[in-house]
């Protein structure tokens, strides 16, 4: 799995006995080259000789994964034989389901075959267009998997899941599943602190905890049309990018920039804490992965604005926080050899459910 954060490549190992339940046997994480994790950041918007950048690109991240699949494997001390599919990501660079013909589209780079060849291992990838040509948004797909592995009879749980973009999935105590994409997750925070900072990431929050949430450009932030909308809805960096944030920040005053990222930070709490607050009022228990798991300011405004609810991250339910999405894929990868649909329509609202995603065998 590699986000919308661009930082990397998670990848692990999952053994899953025939009732469905799973053992992590390992996880690696591989960095992304930087002129590679630069090249897919410039491919999310219009530019020179697109395809034939875009198809060199879904290369060398093939080469990337294959590397990172390669450290797994001696790491579990597994052979490729030993390993039924791999479930692959790519990297999204467009997602725009629904629009300009009523289908739309979703664009996550990776060259299938050129991994499965690598590997030597049966790959299972383009997961997301199947439901988005069922007229489905693509995304999230992760509810499904976090409803097989956090479900609790008789409560109501959400998964919160901050990557790039953030996005719930609230797990019913009557077996129902919602999912949708809540807003941006790291993708603004990390934008600002690389461009003031000079680093990829602000560590724990740290730098935003001591800046001042500047309340007009929050209310500038959250005053977009995406918030408003009711699910299925999805999100990424077509929207939520730096064009979008210079915008909102050439409307308000001149502000130090440690307060634009205190106040970009209460701005990704403040619409994950809406979300749970207008689906999933009955729940007590947020559980919280992805990398925004591990930025303590972050988690500490987002249980300010839920004082009735516990939040918590994965690791307390036994499935460490950056590994979650991986496993989901690798759950994933199960689901399509298995011929198993994987997708929850009343999630991304397609006509049904559908079996996803395509396979590259290795042979």
């Amino acid at each position: 799995m590699s986000g919308t954060s661009l930082d990397g490549v998670d990848a692990v190992a999952v053994r899953f006995d025939p009732s469905g339940a799973m053992r992590v046997l390992g996880h690696v994480h591989e960095a992304l080259p930087q002129a590679l994790s630069s090249e897919l950041l410039a491919l999310n918007s219009s530019g020179p000789n697109e395809l034939h950048r875009a198809a060199l690109a879904a290369n060398a991240l093939a080469s990337t994964y294959a590397r990172a699949v390669a450290r797994l494997l001696s790491a579990a001390a597994l052979a490729p034989d030993q390993v039924r599919a791999l479930g692959a990501h790519g990297q999204t660079v467009r997602h725009r389901p629904g629009e300009f013909d009523g289908t739309g589209y979703t664009v996550q780079l990776l060259n299938g075959a050129l991994l499965a060849e690598l590997a030597g291992i049966d790959v299972v990838c383009d997961l997301r267009s199947r439901d988005v040509a069922a007229g489905g948004q693509g995304a999230p797909l992760v509810p499904a998997f976090h409803a097989a592995r956090f479900s609790r009879p008789g409560q109501t749980v959400a998964v919160l899941n901050i990557g790039g973009i953030a996005n719930i999935s609230v797990l019913g105590d009557d077996t129902t599943v919602l999912g949708f994409d809540c807003g941006p997750g790291n993708v603004l925070l990390d934008h600002w602190c690389m461009c003031h900072r000079g680093r990829p990431y602000d560590a724990d929050g740290a730098w935003a905890a001591g800046g001042t949430v500047q309340p007009q450009l929050l209310n500038a932030l959250l005053d977009e049309p995406f918030f408003r909308r009711q699910p299925p809805k999805s999100t990424g960096r077509d929207l939520f990018n730096a064009a979008w944030l210079d915008a909102r920040l050439s409307g308000s005053a001149p502000m130090q920039p440690q307060d634009v990222q205190a106040t970009l930070a209460e701005f990704t709490a403040t619409a994950a804490a809406q979300a749970v607050r207008s689906h999933a009022q009955a729940t007590r228990r947020v559980l919280v992965c992805g990398g925004g798991a591990f930025n303590r300011d972050l988690l500490r405004r987002l249980a300010a604005q839920l004082p009735d609810v516990a939040v918590t991250i994965t690791d307390d339910e036994g499935l460490p926080a950056m590994q979650v999405e991986a496993c989901a894929f690798a759950w994933l990868a199960r689901c399509h050899v298995e011929r198993v649909s994987a997708s929850r329509p009343e999630v991304t609202g397609a006509r049904g459910a559908r079996l996803l995603g395509a396979l590259y065998p290795a042979g």
